[in-house]
């Protein structure tokens, strides 16, 4: 699945490609993906890309008098094609442009979901997503404050997108080794210190993956010309020795996602 890095990598490049594009209409060939909205294309017919913005895994696309809002979930991918080039089965949500191109959106899976949202829809409790990596106010007092009574893994929290929103599996297991945590580590154990390096090494572990393009990593592969090259980076996930010290990486399972650690570098 695209992690924040991977949906900021393709939201950029949409920007790119497709700002100021008009929308002249929409072939809907799975309505599930726009949850059912009988009216998704009609409202999108004469609508322009006008801004581009991302909350957690979510794409967000300002249109003149409307949000069109994506998330990819496991393996939706959009293609900007031409309108002879052939459209394959797995194609569900296909956006005829004024220029002659072709928007289209790809999910072999079909987990993935748009819908429609208006101008002024505050996104701040989106989903009731937590706070992005970069906010100013993702503190260690946020984070005293919201593990507060908890007591689950630091690899779980990570990962709860009411805590930080983005963070998925690959990064959070880089985000401990680089603040030399233990993904089994309980969050009532944290010191400050442990906290003020999690906030930190996030945001330092995400930005060098945004320069990178991302991950491209098992299911996950751009489909607009981008390969994303942070897996060259990784010190720990998919690794079989720790890029530092060289002791056998160490895999366990928690919260049911497999969790990669060095048991020397990481306490």
């Amino acid at each position: 699945m695209p992690e924040l890095p991977e949906v900021e990598t393709v939201l950029r490049t949409l920007e790119y490609q497709l700002e100021n594009e008009k929308i002249v209409n929409v072939d809907v060939r799975y309505l599930p993906i726009v949850h059912n909205d009988l009216t998704f294309s009609s409202k999108l017919e004469n609508q322009h890309f006008r801004k581009f913005y991302r909350r957690g895994k979510y794409l967000i696309f300002q249109m003149d008098s409307c949000y069109l809002v994506s998330h990819l979930r496991m393996e939706g991918k959009y293609f900007i094609q031409s309108n002879l080039d052939p459209i394959n089965s797995h194609m569900h949500v296909i956006f005829h442009l004024a220029s002659g191109k072709q928007l289209r959106y790809q999910d072999t899976r079909k987990f993935g979901r748009m819908e429609i949202l208006p101008l002024d829809y505050n996104f701040n409790n989106f989903h009731d997503l937590g706070l992005e990596p970069f906010d100013d106010n993702l503190t260690v007092e946020y984070f005293k404050s919201y593990i507060k009574g908890k007591h689950i893994p630091v690899k779980t929290l990570l990962l709860d997108q009411h805590f930080i929103a983005g963070i998925g599996n690959i990064y959070a297991d880089e985000i401990l080794f680089a603040s030399s945590i233990l993904p089994s580590r309980r969050v009532n154990r944290l010191t400050r210190k442990n906290m003020e390096d999690l906030i930190k090494n996030t945001r330092i572990v995400l930005e060098k993956a945004i320069q990178a393009g991302g991950t491209t990593i098992r299911s996950y592969t751009s489909s607009l010309g981008i390969t994303g090259r942070f897996q060259l980076q990784c010190m720990v996930h998919t690794k079989k020795q720790c890029q530092i010290c060289s002791s056998s990486i160490k895999i366990k399972r928690i919260g049911g996602r497999s969790s990669y650690y060095c048991p020397v570098c990481q306490k």
